[in-house]
This record gives structure tokens, sequence and C-alpha cells, in this order.
């Protein structure tokens, strides 16, 4: 099968393993081009991540702007490449929350790249050929930016972002939903008096 590896470092011959996060290293890969073109460019500097997408009913890709002109920013006149390689099914791992992804223990050869001179103009060509749906953050209605927002919470109280609030993530979400990071310290803060009374 044919797979696909987004990056933004040029010149990789073999694919390696690499930590992210979760428990063990991976090579992570889409059956899709566009998905994998979603991780040329990432919101939130590594370790972390930011990319919002998901899939429609029909199983076109959508991504989510959760602030005005967010894939602009994020991609804007960056540069990325889209690895290719070929891989057998016994190779690699399905990931149960994203049905084009593959995941592989062992290091894989290249067989192409394809280089993204401005990732926010080949982002944009792809939406207008529809391989992918830009669902814009001025046509959100109040109840999926809830719905997102109780997401992010949810994230970055299971990581404990309380304990770090200067990693990368935790500022992200303190400078595009600051709204989220209050309600989030409110609730440790809560937890805390709990605990301090037991």
């Amino acid at each position: 099968m044919i797979l696909y590896h987004g990056s933004n470092i040029f010149g990789i011959k073999t694919l390696e393993p690499r930590l992210a996060d979760h428990e063990r290293p991976y090579i992570y890969m889409s059956t899709l081009e566009i998905v994998a073109g979603f991780y040329m460019v990432n919101g939130v500097e590594k370790p972390y991540y930011w990319f919002p997408y998901g899939f429609g009913k029909d199983g076109i890709p959508e991504y989510d702007e959760l602030y005005p002109d967010a894939l602009r920013e994020v991609s804007e006149g960056r540069r990325g490449c889209i690895y290719v390689v070929e891989a057998e099914e016994k190779d690699v791992i399905p990931f149960k929350n994203i049905p084009c992804a593959r995941l592989a223990t062992a290091a894989m050869e290249v067989k192409d790249c394809i280089e993204i001179p401005d990732c926010f103009e080949w982002l944009s060509e792809q939406e207008k050929k529809g391989v992918f749906r830009l669902r814009r953050f001025e046509d959100k209605s109040e109840k999926e930016m809830n719905w997102w927002h109780n997401r992010i919470l949810s994230y970055i109280d299971e990581k404990n972002f309380i304990a770090t609030p200067d990693c990368s993530y935790a500022e992200f979400v303190k400078l595009k939903f600051p709204e989220v990071w209050e309600k989030y310290e409110k609730i440790c803060a809560e937890r805390q008096k709990t605990e301090d009374l037991r």
C-alpha cells in the first residue's frame, strides 16, 4: 500500500519511529495524501501537536478553524513536504481513532517526496478541488465551539498543564482560548480546595 507522511523537515531518506504523545515511538502515516498534508504545519511547538481535523459523514476530511484565519496563520509562507512510502499491511498498525492512519514501529524507506513551497497555497488548492472541507471559524455555532472548548479543556486537564503553564501547548491555549484556560484554572483551584479539606 502507498502511505504518506507530512513533515517540515526536508531530505529524509528513511522515516524513523519518533516518540510523540503515545507510549512508544512510531512513524505516523496516512493512506490519504491530504491528511498527511495537514501534518506539514503545526500550530504548537513540539513535543505537542495541533491538528484540529476530523471526517464528515461522507468520509471527506474536514479541517476545523477554531479561531479566525487559523489555517492561514499556521500554514501561509511555510514550506513542507509529503513523503511517500510503500508498505505491506503486516508492517503497519491501524490507528483506532483515525481511519486513514497507519503506524509503524520499524524504519521505512522513502520512495518519493512531494515538496510544497507554500503549504497554505497547496491546502487552498486541495480545498477548491474538494479533497477536504475547511470548516471556517465564522461559520461555527456556539454549540460547536462549546464542544471544541470542552475537548481542549479535557485534554489540558488530562495532561495536567497546570503544573507546566509555560509549555508551548499551555501558552497556545492561553493565547487562543483564554476562556478555556481560565475555566481550567478555576477547576484546578476547586479541586485543590477539596483535597485540602480532606
